[in-house]
């Protein structure tokens, strides 16, 4: 039996007036989620403990399999594992996006946060813009590390564990109350817009319609961490197929394989095709037991306020990944149980990340059972079936 995760980050929502009060996932139009809910068993899990902020680093965890509570030592540890950073033990880790601040003649800490991808920059002109950052700023004691698109990473030699916002939760607003802190961390922002705003490469991005990644965001930030093994845990070979640094770090801390697929960039024109077959060769022809197919295009698109492209995310996920991957493992006679949801909601209305249960799938190429279900918030939560523990899911999954 091979084992297969698809999840789409953050695809779960609340009702959309302008959708008839349907939901994205509800109203997008998705025949092969129907045809697998209709032979599958779905329910509602809780991926977020209680107590812990709702993100992709304590969610992906818990789908993984791992407790949160027990294995969360922050989120830029993790992605420091995926960019290869030997982080010493006294080393505090924290992420720097590159992000979009309103370009006017205000204060720094007047300014306004337009938008945390900065137009969903490419990692090359990132790594342009974070060169003139190192340039700036960079010491004994702070470091900078390219990572993937706006997304990067600090290390703070002999730091601490500070507050800090993640700057998707507060998209539309002053920034002032929101900054650091810590004066060095807070320095290193203001100083960075002044490098970043008049660069070259945003003076050409501007022109092109593009947002200026214009600032420094820091947040995030956390220890060094220790996962233990996922083979050990659960006898399993297993693989990880992400664009995001996030997903790859916790495949490396928990001794996992990632597959790198040439065009998946984490937006929501990744190479969908790519990834799915990826993981059908993986399974079918590598040796692997388990893949994870992670897809961040519905989360950035619920961050961007945009239905209709998260509409669109949920439709390519359905077309371009569940139905390759189920056909073409049909077609090789490979018998496997496929494992469909987000990790958490990340609702058009507010942007952001919320701790609500999410709608979980589990079909199984042997054992097809005869429902009428339709895989949506609202027929999960019919259906009586509610994992309270969200790490415990993947235990459905394996059928233990």
């Amino acid at each position: 039996m091979k084992y297969i995760v698809v999840l789409g980050d953050g695809m779960a929502d609340e009702d959309i007036k302008e959708l008839g009060n349907k939901t994205p996932l509800e109203y997008a139009d998705t025949p092969m989620m129907d045809e697998l809910a209709a032979m599958s068993e779905i329910g509602m899990a809780h991926t977020i403990p209680e107590g812990m902020k709702p993100g992709s680093d304590t969610a992906n965890l818990a789908v993984l399999g791992y407790n949160p509570k027990k294995y969360y030592t922050g989120r830029s540890p993790l992605e420091a594992l995926s960019i290869g950073v030997d982080m010493k033990s006294d080393d505090i880790a924290i992420r720097a996006n590159i992000v979009t601040l309103s370009d006017d003649d205000l204060p720094y800490e007047e300014k306004t946060i337009i938008d945390h991808s900065s137009s969903e920059i490419s990692t090359e002109d990132a790594g342009i813009l974070l060169e003139a950052v190192k340039k700036g700023l960079e010491n004994d004691i702070y470091k900078y590390y390219l990572g993937t698109s706006y997304r990067h990473l600090l290390i703070w030699a002999k730091g601490e564990v500070v507050e800090l916002t993640p700057p998707h939760d507060i998209l539309g607003r002053v920034i002032g109350e929101y900054l650091p802190e810590d004066k060095m961390l807070k320095e290193m922002m203001k100083k960075s817009y002044d490098i970043l705003n008049n660069h070259p490469l945003n003076i050409e991005r501007a022109k092109k319609g593009l947002n200026k990644a214009n600032s420094l965001w820091f947040w995030g930030a956390g220890t060094k961490p220790a996962l233990d093994s996922f083979e050990e845990k659960t006898g399993l070979k297993g693989a990880m197929i992400s664009a995001v640094d996030l997903l790859k770090g916790i495949a490396v801390g928990a001794g996992m394989t990632n597959i790198i697929v040439d065009g998946a960039d984490g937006t929501l024109h990744t190479n969908y095709e790519g990834k799915a077959m990826a993981a059908v060769k993986a399974v079918r022809d590598d040796g692997f037991d388990f893949v994870y197919i992670h897809v961040e295009a519905p989360d950035e698109m619920g961050h961007q306020g945009s239905y209709e492209r998260k509409i669109q995310s949920i439709q390519y996920l359905d077309q371009r990944i569940i139905k390759i991957v189920k056909e073409e493992l049909d077609k090789a006679g490979v018998d496997y149980r496929m494992l469909i949801m987000p990790d958490h909601p990340t609702p058009v209305c507010v942007r952001t990340h919320t701790s609500d249960p999410v709608p979980y799938m589990l079909y199984d190429s042997t054992n097809k059972l005869d429902k009428s279900w339709h895989y949506t918030e609202k027929d999960a939560k019919k259906s009586g079936t509610y994992i309270e523990e969200g790490f415990k899911t993947i235990d459905r999954l394996l059928a233990r």
